[in-house]
């Protein structure tokens, strides 16, 4: 299928590895060009590297953290004008409800609610002039059921969702759209961390703890990061202007509800 976007640019957040590389691959294969970015300089621009070999666009590298008011300017800076933004950042550290004070919360909150909200508020303006555009914001299935042991991720992503819910509505009229993509266990970074703490917990390999994870999955595997990928380029697609302000799980089937 042709997503009718080739040509346009787009700026992916953490994307040079996991869920945000398997976007901006999958925007590349459709002839998007890239503003990437990423806090690690080296596997930045081996992503980028590989993309502009594989797709020939152009892909433009900043090594900087989205989630600070300095790396946050330097990317759009170099950003400028875009026709899609994913956003996208690491999640907060696993643990229970004591372990939490208000500065475990506030950091949660600037890297999963206010970084995308302060992105949008830049970019949108820009979209809307020119009467088309794309938001993607990369969340979790914690939104729609929560993960105890994720609680600064359940509250940080939630308050996103909220935000999005109203503000996708605003700026559907002018051509843009706003969605959330809410993945499951997928084989990332994060999916290893998650697994070497049920490892130390409870004394067992790396493959049963994987294992362990994957039984409680319909789909019986975890994710990969290219069928993520693919789900977020047909959203930025020509094809999904009707689609607006969903959050949309690829999760296996894991989230077990009827809406």
């Amino acid at each position: 299928m042709d997503l009718g976007i080739r040509g346009k640019s787009a700026l992916v957040c953490a994307g040079s590895k996991g869920l945000g590389r398997g976007c901006a691959e999958a925007l590349a294969a459709a002839g998007v060009d890239l503003i990437l970015n990423a806090r690690g300089t080296e596997a930045l621009e081996a992503t980028a590297a590989a993309i502009r070999a594989a797709y020939k666009v152009s892909v433009v590298t900043v090594a900087a953290d989205i989630t600070s008011d300095a790396g946050r300017a330097q990317v759009l800076e170099a950003a400028g004008a875009v026709d899609i933004l994913v956003t996208n950042a690491g999640g907060p550290p696993p643990g229970v409800w004591s372990d939490w004070q208000r500065e475990d919360f506030i950091k949660a909150l600037d890297a999963n609610m206010l970084t995308p909200i302060a992105l949008m508020t830049a970019l949108l303006p820009g979209m809307i002039d020119a009467g088309w555009g794309r938001v993607i914001n990369i969340t979790s299935q914690s939104v729609k059921a929560p993960i105890a042991q994720l609680g600064l991720s359940n509250a940080a992503r939630t308050g996103l969702t909220g935000y999005v819910a109203g503000t996708a509505r605003q700026v559907a009229p002018h051509g843009v759209t706003i969605n959330n993509l809410l993945p499951g266990i997928h084989d990332t970074d994060r999916a290893a961390a998650l697994d070497a703490g049920v490892m130390k917990a409870e004394g067992i390999s790396a493959d049963e703890a994987r294992a362990r994870r994957a039984a409680t999955i319909p789909a019986r595997r975890y994710g990969t990061a290219a069928e993520f990928g693919a789900a977020c380029a047909f959203l930025c697609s020509v094809h999904a202007g009707f689609i607006v302000g969903q959050n949309i799980l690829l999760d296996g089937g894991a989230t077990n509800a009827t809406i």
